[in-house]
């Protein structure tokens, strides 16, 4: 039996701070899902549940990085909508089986859009387009459709709107993805007058990707008529038998007509039976209104109070996409197709998939054990069926396939995480399961094990692969003291501080050192990209020892120099050389707030008795870094990273040690917030301040005692109580004595 999972449905509060109106409002209207989709935010615009298996909306015509998620703020053709989308990651997939409502003779191509007389795409104007929470509607300029779309967890929902009497037609594309994204098998066919059937399977970033999908219509289709692929299939032959296909409709009553579709990674059976299960009887308007409750629950989890509406708006925008991915991935009856390529079924958990974990593990998993822990059982249980499956803990996840993207062991600093807050059922089983993947002999790790680093002349991106692993050794390193295998801790933590071994003194910098033992020869530029390091350079990974701070502020020369160290971060020119990478962004001097491996370094301030640096810093990240604009993120949301890292420090602190709850003070935004921790109990924060420029942590009280610690930790939270800041406009010596932070 599948463990079913509610959202605690807890009535909105009012959510205003004294300059705003008093009155409670839906923390949905708060939310603005076309926030970060300019820029480099690559984030999903469309509808979906929290967490759901269905990310429907649009994809456009146009392509290149910024429309990895198929959607641009700046792109001017929609060529369908698809059903599967992702949100803010750095390369792209999904986006494809597409319907397109049009009027009139189809030519079934995409087309030149330089050609306005060629394929089935249409103009479109932000004006006439809206989206929020659960749905998402846009006006098709070249056919004056309003076309609507809506979701449960496993059905997309769409409406087409037509001008009465026209010739309504709907085509369906199964050839075109976006990306890299080829496929290489369609099939598309009726099975009676509602109902079309077939499957996509495809090869790109998922490097074996494959959906079956049933689409049924409200009403009977006038006709249907189908076009052969473009694109022939992968070993050479011939086109597939087709590639596009277009259903027409008599419009001259009721102009609308409805489509409900579902898929499934196992088979067609299993695609109508999602149908069935999650749509039958439920009309557009039903589901619609279902999806806002959802959201607006999902939302509650946080109740803030703020002292602008442009705050509120970004934070519980933030909020709302880091709910987008992990994604659901398996049909009512928990099958689902696995990484080994084999048909399976869950047992006692629902499965996910779309793990950015390379980015996730830092902050947006540590957020989710706070506010969602009912879900960590599925997660966890979803990586390691995967492990099972294929023979390692997943790293970058998409459907049924490795990505591989990315490097380091970031699975193992997530679980490890969840083991040490009790989060998982059966330790010993997640502890062999790490073991078994930092025991394999892929990715460097033979290197690590055996020297303590990867050689530079034996592996790109060394020093990165070394630093991410030697976090992943940490976790392990704990959970074996957790069990009690005291011995296995011991050689787990050791490789865990082997990172002493890439430290160059002369130069103050990890550097790739080759396997003889020297560090690369040749000039080297610290605040420039090289092949050691993955998108980033010298100056942003010289602080990756989240698990050892102590030991890492000793190594580059104690508190002193650990101060002008991280102070001279931020000022140092901020050119990254000509192999610069476009993910690097967010600069302040080399601090790269748009890049993960830079999100926790501002909080390590609080470690050499520092908090106020950390709270003048904080805030011009706040200021610049994000806004309530299309562009509003310094980088690419990476599957609810960036905004989980706004969501936290907003509330006041931030995990610099993703693993075992230990959260670091910093300095909040919200006025007040309710956290809804599970088990019916609740967390508060109230933040005293007189104006706005209070940014610095006068004092601390926790449940009404005073409070000196300049962290606070997970089973505090969990517990439930409320901690109170008091804040004043001007540094203070709260936190500047070593029994605040140790």
């Amino acid at each position: 039996m599948m463990m079913k999972h509610k959202f605690l449905f807890i009535a909105a509060m009012a959510v205003c701070g004294s300059s705003l109106p008093a009155g409670a409002q839906r923390l949905t209207d708060a939310v603005d899902p076309f926030i970060g989709s300019g820029g480099h935010g690559h984030v999903f615009v469309g509808a979906s549940l929290p967490f759901g298996g269905i990310t429907v909306g649009p994809t456009q015509v146009e392509s290149g990085w910024d429309w990895c998620s198929g959607y641009h703020w700046s792109g001017k053709y929609v060529r369908g909508f698809a059903p599967m989308h992702l949100s803010g990651t750095g390369c792209p997939d999904l986006a494809d089986i597409l319907l397109m409502p049009v009027t009139g003779s189809v030519d079934m191509t995409v087309g030149d859009t330089t050609k306005r007389t060629s394929g089935f795409y249409s103009t479109y104007s932000h004006q006439r387009e809206n989206c929020r929470p659960g749905y998402y509607e846009v006006l098709l300029d070249r056919y004056g459709i309003r076309a609507r779309m809506t979701a449960t967890k496993r059905v997309a929902y769409e409406e087409y709107h037509y001008p009465v009497g026209s010739d309504a037609r709907v085509v369906v594309d199964v050839e075109n993805g976006i990306g890299w994204n080829v496929p290489t098998s369609c099939e598309l066919r009726q099975l009676d007058d509602t109902t079309l059937v077939g499957h996509r399977f495809s090869r790109g970033w998922a490097s074996d990707r494959r959906h079956y999908f049933v689409i049924r219509f409200s009403r009977p289709m006038k006709s249907w008529t189908t076009a052969p692929s473009q694109a022939k299939a992968e070993n050479g032959g011939p086109a597939f038998p087709v590639g596009y296909g277009a259903a027409a409709f008599d419009v001259t009553a009721d102009t609308v007509v409805g489509v409900r579709m579902a898929l499934s990674s196992v088979s067609l059976a299993g695609a109508m039976a999602n149908l069935d299960n999650e749509s039958a009887g439920r009309s557009f308007e039903q589901v619609k209104t279902s999806a806002d409750s959802v959201w607006n629950a999902a939302l509650s989890r946080v109740e803030a109070t703020f002292d602008s509406e442009r705050e509120r708006r970004i934070f519980y925008t933030a909020l709302y996409h880091t709910m987008i991915h992990p994604t659901l991935y398996g049909d009512t009856d928990g099958s689902y197709r696995g990484s080994d390529g084999k048909n399976h079924r869950s047992d006692g958990f629902d499965n996910y998939t779309v793990f950015s974990l390379w980015d996730t593990y830092r902050a947006l998993h540590p957020l989710f054990t706070l506010i969602y822990p009912e879900y960590q059982h599925d997660w966890a249980q979803s990586l390691l069926a995967a492990e099972r499956e294929q023979g390692f803990l997943p790293i970058w996840p998409l459907t049924s396939s490795e990505t591989g993207c990315m490097v380091g062991s970031p699975a193992v600093p997530f679980l490890a995480d969840l083991c040490l807050k009790g989060l998982v059922a059966d330790v010993p089983a997640a502890y062999e399961a790490m073991k078994r993947s930092m025991n394999h002999n892929f990715r460097g790790l033979p290197y690590l094990n055996k020297m303590g680093y990867v050689p530079c002349d034996k592996v790109r991106e060394s020093v990165s692969v070394s630093l991410e692993n030697y976090i992943a050794f940490a976790g392990v390193a704990r959970v074996a003291k957790l069990l009690g295998r005291d011995a296995e801790a011991a050689h787990y933590d050791s490789l865990s501080r082997s990172y002493v071994k890439l430290y160059d003194s002369q130069t103050g910098f990890f550097r790739g050192r080759l396997s003889t033992g020297e560090f690369r020869p040749g000039d080297f530029h610290p605040g420039h990209h090289t092949e050691d390091f993955t998108e980033g350079t010298a100056w942003q990974y010289l602080w990756l020892v989240p698990h050892d701070v102590d030991g890492l502020i000793s190594l580059v020369g104690g508190p002193g120099r650990f101060e002008q160290r991280l102070d001279s971060l931020f000022v140092v020119s901020s050119d990254l050389g000509e192999s610069a990478q476009p993910d690097i962004t967010g600069l302040i001097g080399q601090y790269a707030h748009g890049n993960e491996p830079s999100h926790h370094i501002i909080y390590m301030y609080n470690r050499i008795g520092k908090p106020w640096k950390a709270a003048q810093r904080l805030h011009r990240i706040y200021e610049e870094m994000y806004a309530d604009k299309p562009d509003g993120l310094s980088g690419n949301e990476d599957a609810g990273q960036m905004s989980a890292w706004y969501v936290l420090s907003a509330l006041g602190f931030y995990p610099v040690d993703p693993m075992g709850g230990r959260f670091d003070i910093g300095s909040p935004i919200v006025r007040t917030a309710t956290l809804h921790v599970g088990g019916g109990r609740t967390f508060k924060i109230v933040v005293h301040r007189k104006q706005s420029g209070d940014i610095y942590v006068a004092g601390l009280r926790l449940n009404g005692k005073s409070y000196g610690k300049t962290y606070i930790d997970y089973d505090t939270l969990t517990k439930g109580g409320v901690l109170e800041f008091e804040m004043t406009s001007e540094p203070t010596d709260f936190g500047t004595q070593p029994d605040a932070w140790r």
